[in-house]
């Protein structure tokens, strides 16, 4: 099976180096694995080695080859991602270390900590976003931590391999994109498996031992290559959504890591109630995989877990009120009422910076118009299962016979119907909400929708207006909204 994989990698014509691409480390360490013990093997490794010992480190051997066995450092380039995780020992570790001496992340202070505290200490622009994150993960273990950290410094070499000296930032990010979408075929897991175990695909060691991550673990590995080759790369959150960008000036080049890196359009991630794209540091990247953690043990209904999870997260996004506004409900659920009213206080009559309709679900608990099994209802996790839907609409019906002004809760149970497709249900919903609060953008447009698709073409008017009219409040335009517009003006004269 081994020999089949590798062979699988290799465009051999013949059993030759020649015939390998001069730049791909993992070629020639594949090669020498096939042919070990022939002049041409040795000549591939010995290139291998040469690749990615390029600060020309003097090593004690009679060529620039290690004098330990190689073939785990090999294996750790070579493997493949059903392959058992490789473990190198502290000789193998320090020829690593060695040959990645000239990294750029060695020049971070964040690079040389070993503890939490330590990390949190450190200001954005000096932390070593892998190492923070595999300290944190790791619970400070040098060994664990050292163990990953050299497979990242072995990919940082391959694609430096490949780079020109004084490579633009657009050349460096095109070598990135090749080595992680092309050679090494890193993907997004399909829903099924991410939806439930998103942490999994978040958290720097698994997305390296399977190659598979959501937005946000495919980012990190991203951000970590990209500090060790001293590429400058912002960080950028659309809700629920994380991506990477370069930019110099107006020009942006947009890294899509689901997408293997496609460019998109920046208004891509602009929605109806998406206004601005909310620009990240790299200590609260490292707090944004323990809310991806914590959403897991959310959707489990795991309250205690996830009000941990969000603590440790509160220490690198301290200001965050996104973060403060799931935390206060956590603290709610656990029955932590005095904390958990503390940070919603905070959060009364807040509009989100990136948003376009105020955040009314502080105000409607403190208002006593839901109560916190209300809460949990309107957050129960929902799959492609159809029974999944009718039980959290079944909680949302039941939460709403009892505080029929609870926004969310009306809004939620207009979802679940639209879920279900059953859109004369959900208009009939969503006009209630529209009577109790005539200013979510998102409400007025889906009524827009909805009153077009049953040929109601002044209503539908009407409730676009409304939706443009408040989105010129935040001084936003959306695609969306245009798109539909044309649609009607096409359809029905603007009245």
């Amino acid at each position: 099976m081994r020999f089949l994989l590798l062979l699988l990698t290799l465009p051999l014509l013949a059993a030759s180096p020649a015939n390998l691409d001069p730049l791909s480390v993992s070629q020639h360490l594949a090669f020498y694995e096939l042919y070990p013990d022939t002049p041409e093997g040795k000549e591939a490794l010995k290139h291998a080695w040469d690749l990615l010992n390029l600060s020309k480190v003097e090593l004690k051997t009679p060529v620039p080859l290690p004098s330990f066995d190689i073939q785990a450092i090999i294996s750790l380039v070579t493997r493949q991602p059903f392959s058992d995780p490789v473990v190198l020992s502290e000789e193998q570790l320090m020829a690593i270390d060695t040959i990645s001496a000239s990294l750029k992340n060695r020049q971070l202070k964040g690079h040389s900590v070993w503890t939490k505290k330590e990390v949190i200490a450190l200001p954005s622009e000096e932390i070593d976003l892998s190492h923070g994150l595999l300290i944190n993960q790791f619970n400070e273990n040098k060994e664990s931590i050292r163990q990953y950290e050299a497979s990242l410094d072995l990919m940082a070499l391959q694609i430096l391999a490949r780079l020109p000296p004084n490579a633009s930032p657009t050349t460096q990010v095109q070598a990135i994109n090749r080595f992680i979408f092309q050679e090494m075929r890193f993907r997004f897991p399909p829903h099924s498996l991410y939806a439930k175990d998103v942490d999994l695909y978040t958290f720097l060691p698994s997305v390296l031992d399977s190659r598979e991550g959501v937005c946000l673990g495919i980012s990190i590995l991203y951000l970590s290559l990209a500090q060790r080759i001293g590429l400058p790369l912002e960080i950028i959150t659309p809700p629920g959504h994380i991506y990477i960008r370069y930019r110099e000036g107006l020009k942006i080049i947009n890294i899509e890591t689901t997408a293997r890196g496609i460019n998109l359009p920046s208004d891509t991630y602009l929605g109806i109630d998406t206004r601005r794209l909310q620009e990240r540091t790299i200590k609260e990247v490292i707090g944004m995989a323990f809310v991806n953690q914590a959403s897991v043990a959310w959707g489990l209904n795991q309250y205690e877990t996830t009000t941990k999870l969000y603590e440790i997260a509160k220490d690198y996004l301290p200001d965050d009120p996104l973060l403060k506004f799931f935390l206060g409900l956590n603290y709610l659920f656990v029955g932590k009422k005095n904390e958990g009213k503390k940070l919603l206080e905070q959060l009364r009559g807040i509009t989100f910076d990136y948003a376009v309709s105020p955040e009314h679900t502080p105000d409607d608990y403190l208002l006593g118009k839901v109560d916190i099994e209300g809460l949990k209802a309107i957050f129960m996790r929902v799959d492609e299962n159809r029974e999944s839907i009718l039980e959290k609409q079944k909680r949302l019906q039941k939460t709403l016979a009892r505080y029929p002004r609870f926004r969310e809760g009306i809004f939620h149970l207009a979802i679940s119907w639209l879920q279900l497709g059953r859109p004369s249900e959900a208009k009939e919903v969503l006009e209630q909400y529209h009577k109790l609060d005539p200013n979510n953008c998102v409400v007025e447009y889906y009524l827009a929708i909805l009153s077009c698709e049953r040929f109601d073409y002044n209503e539908a008017w009407q409730y676009l207006k409304n939706t443009e009219q408040l989105l010129k409040t935040r001084e936003h335009t959306c695609k969306a909204l245009r798109g539909l517009k044309d649609q009607l003006r096409r359809t029905s004269p603007e009245p």
